[in-house]
Order: C-alpha cells, then sequence, then structure tokens
C-alpha cells in the first residue's frame, strides 16, 4: 500500500497525537507512547467538548487533598480514537517498525512491509524524545503493610521522586491492599547503576514511607503498652523506561476546543 500527503506526524506521544488532531495530519508510529497511568490533567480543565466527562478524583497525601481532573490516558485514547475514525491512522495497531529514507518512510510488521508513506513534511515527535534523562516506574508489591490511606507522596528527589499507590492489580475485585509505583528520573549513563536499581527503588519508597510515619501491620504491645508493627514486606513487579516526553502546551490543549469542530460527525454520537 502506498500512501502520498503532504504533512505526516510521526510519534505517538499525547504532544505528537494533539498535534495530528489539531491539524488533521495523518500519524505513524511503531513503539506506543501512552500517557503515564498517573498522570493527571488539572481537574478544572473542561473537556466535555470532547464528550470526557470526568469527576475530579481527590487524593490523600501527607500535604492534604489533592484534586486530579481527567487522566492524560483518556484524553490521548479519544484523541486517537476520533482521528481513527478520520482515516488519519492507517497503520495503527499492525506497524512494528519504520525505516526512514528522504521523503519516504516505510512500515513494516513482524513479517514484511506493509506500507509505504510519501511525504512533503514531516513533523517528527520521537526525536524530541531523545533527552540525557530516562523516566523509569518502578512496580512494587506489597505483600505486608498494603492497607493504608496514603494515595500519593512527593519527595523533590529525581530518584524516587513520586510514589502513586493504587489498589492492587493483583488482587481481583475491589481491595482495600495498595501496590505502589515509584517514578525517577534518571541519566541514560546511570541507569544500569545499582543505586538507581529496581531494589534502591523499593527501600527507598519503604524509607519515604517510614519517614512519615507510616507503619506495616501491628504485630503486638510492648511492656509500656507501645504498639509493634512489622516491617514491610514488598517485591518488585517490574521496571518500565521511557524518554522524557514534554507535556502538551496550553496553545496546543486550547486548540483541541476548536479543531473538535472537525470531528463533531463523530463526537455526536459520543
Amino acid at each position: 500500500m502506498v500512501y502520498e500527503y503532504t504533512d505526516i506526524v510521526v510519534g505517538s506521544s499525547l504532544q505528537a497525537v494533539t498535534y495530528a488532531f489539531n491539524n488533521r495530519y495523518p500519524i505513524f508510529f511503531s513503539n506506543l507512547d501512552k500517557p503515564f497511568r498517573f498522570d493527571f490533567l488539572d481537574y478544572n480543565l473542561d473537556l466535555s467538548f470532547l464528550k470526557l466527562s470526568v469527576e475530579p478524583k481527590t487524593l490523600a497525601t501527607f500535604n492534604g487533598d489533592m484534586k486530579v481532573g481527567v487522566p492524560e490516558q483518556l484524553l490521548w485514547e479519544r484523541l486517537i480514537f476520533l482521528l481513527s475514525l478520520s482515516g488519519l491512522t492507517p497503520v495503527i495497531n499492525i506497524c512494528k517498525s519504520i525505516r526512514y529514507d528522504h521523503g519516504i518512510i516505510t512500515c513494516f510488521n513482524e513479517y514484511s512491509k506493509i506500507a509505504e508513506v510519501r511525504y512533503k513534511r514531516k513533523h517528527d515527535f520521537t526525536a524530541t524524545n531523545k533527552t540525557n534523562k530516562l523516566i523509569c516506574y518502578d512496580w512494587i508489591a506489597f505483600n505486608s503493610g498494603g492497607k493504608h490511606e496514603i494515595d500519593y507522596i512527593k519527595t523533590n528527589d529525581n530518584f524516587v521522586d513520586e510514589i502513586w499507590f493504587y489498589p492492587s492489580d493483583r488482587i481481583c475485585g475491589n481491595t482495600k491492599v495498595k501496590d505502589a509505583c515509584a517514578v525517577s528520573y534518571i541519566d541514560k549513563e546511570l541507569i544500569d547503576d545499582f543505586e538507581f536499581s529496581e531494589t534502591m527503588a523499593k527501600f527507598k519508597v519503604i524509607k519515604e514511607m517510614e519517614a512519615r510515619g507510616m507503619k506495616g501491620l501491628l504485630s503486638s504491645y510492648g511492656p509500656n503498652g507501645k504498639p509493634k508493627h512489622y516491617n514491610f514486606k514488598t517485591s518488585t513487579i517490574g521496571r518500565q523506561k521511557n524518554f522524557y516526553t514534554p507535556a502538551i502546551t496550553d496553545r496546543e490543549f486550547n486548540n483541541l476546543k476548536t479543531s473538535c469542530l472537525h470531528y463533531q460527525k463523530y463526537l455526536r454520537y459520543l
């Protein structure tokens, strides 16, 4: 299949998807770069024009309640959906790699070439990701001590800068047991250093929790009547590493409302 366009967008970040949506350009990518699960938009933002009406969520922190709005993932999915209905994601979900030539990109699946895309101008959002910093998401399971009310901790340290607590995905149904995700910003040359490893991230999460008075399960009472607690028991679930992706600007976000006029034939049915 051969496609010919004047402008194309390459990349799958929220910034790339927003740019393609606002300009009605076709978008191509081989690697999925959806927003992080716990990246939220401002709770004051009104996305009703995209038929995204989500009540603000209140998170418990040590600095008081924190309100958050629509998850960025929902916005990303809605924009991709509307682009797809408009025929602007011609090889989505089947393109596994892309080869770049002058004025042409060639898309492949696991076995063969699936499309050749000719263009005059390429808006490449993958290049903006090639920074020296990686964002690491360390997912940590709490095997003991996972029942508490806290949802979020901010440390202001590049290594384990944020800790997000969420109802465990390992347990079916509604559960009060929480696992954690630690977000770190690590230089690429340090990513294999043990001091910045998954193990050290797990230890730092526990250290930050204990420094704020969080305790494991009650075990017994001492002779003086003071309660004793078990240590937190944790294990690592896995680590995800991504290049840093700039957030969409206010101008890009404001343009979404105007751009939606071109997608009303789909939005009216949502």
